[in-house]
């Protein structure tokens, strides 16, 4: 195999995306940083933003109460307005700054819905490790409200009655099993495991470890995953980009410790002594690059091929025909339009 790669490494040609050009994007600020919680007094003005479930199978309110709502005008750097198709996103981060010092778990694993139920329930299983994931997700509306008429000053709902779940007019969404839109918000009382879009990591925290001032966390996005790469694609042809900051962080009735995070508002954000959320995105816009073309840069060389070997045998980029595997499958499609 080493020999055969070897002789055909100067076999890189060109594929059928010759048009498509590559914007390395960052947003430092978002447009929108807002405090997504029923009683919040100060919507789009909050110079810290906390994130935390509900009490453990409580009946009231969302399980995913404090919600963090982000969203960038991406047109400022990608231009709108293409065909969703025309966009490929290569790579996504978010990266927020916690506003707490040392009084949360770094937890790096998704904590399954099961852990978030009352102790008396019969599928109640405790947490196995410290402290709980940070969670990414992407935003739906309710109440006629969208993308374009949403803003940080919004009604938490129409009408106003905070005092009830599933009735926030922005939220945290994901995709099911089919594809289709869903709030994901009160997971453990529905009983499902939602897809998240990334789960948060720290470089270098080992898990369990106590998270200090100013530490920054971040997300990179399943790109792998279609629904995610479509709702990216789908959001820069709109020209602005909404994500969700979740977490079921134990708390107790106006009580607890849950991370809390820089908002742009805040006055060490505005001297430059603390980050609100950045987003940092590499998107190919153009015709659909050739499934080949892992990478989408015009070429399919051994970049392509090296997603393949590094991720053989497990989903993710590599997987270019997104059975769940990368695998021969995969190897043949890099190798043949390598070599037209």
């Amino acid at each position: 195999m080493i020999a055969f790669l070897g002789a055909i490494s100067g076999a890189i040609a060109p594929i059928h995306c010759a048009n498509a050009s590559t914007v390395n994007g960052s947003w430092p600020t978002p447009t929108i940083d807002r405090w997504m919680y029923p009683f919040n007094a100060t919507p789009g003005t909050r110079p810290v933003i906390s994130t935390f479930g509900s009490m453990p199978g409580a009946p009231e309110f969302d399980s995913r109460d404090g919600q963090f709502i982000i969203a960038y005008e991406t047109a400022s750097q990608v231009t709108a307005g293409l065909g969703a198709s025309n966009y490929t996103i290569t790579s996504a981060r978010l990266t927020i700054e916690f506003a707490n010092d040392l009084v949360i778990a770094y937890d790096p694993t998704p904590d399954g819905w099961k852990t978030f139920l009352a102790a008396s329930d019969p599928e109640y299983q405790a947490d196995t490790d410290v402290g709980q994931s940070i969670d990414l997700f992407g935003c739906g509306f309710r109440n006629g409200f969208t993308s374009a008429t949403f803003f940080e000053n919004s009604p938490y709902t129409t009408p106003n009655n905070p005092m009830a779940s599933g009735v926030r007019n922005a939220y945290a969404m994901s995709f099911n099993s089919v594809g289709n839109s869903i709030d994901v918000s009160n997971n453990p009382r529905e009983r499902f495991e939602p897809q998240r879009f990334a789960t948060g990591q720290i470089a270098g925290l080992p898990a369990g470890s106590l998270i200090a001032l100013h530490t920054p966390m971040y997300f990179d996005l399943d790109l792998a995953d279609s629904t995610v790469q479509g709702y990216l694609r789908s959001a820069l042809n709109e020209g602005k980009l909404f994500l969700v900051v979740s977490s079921l962080t134990f708390v107790e009735q106006q009580g607890g410790n849950f991370p809390a995070f820089y908002a742009k508002e805040n006055a060490l954000v505005q001297f430059q002594l603390a980050k609100a959320a950045e987003l940092q995105m590499t998107v190919s816009i153009g015709p659909p690059c050739a499934p080949a073309d892992i990478n989408c840069d015009n070429l399919v060389n051994g970049l392509d091929l090296t997603y393949v070997l590094s991720g053989w045998g497990s989903p993710g980029l590599g997987d270019i025909n997104h059975d769940g595997i990368t695998d021969g499958v995969d190897l043949t499609t890099v190798l043949s339009g390598w070599l037209q």
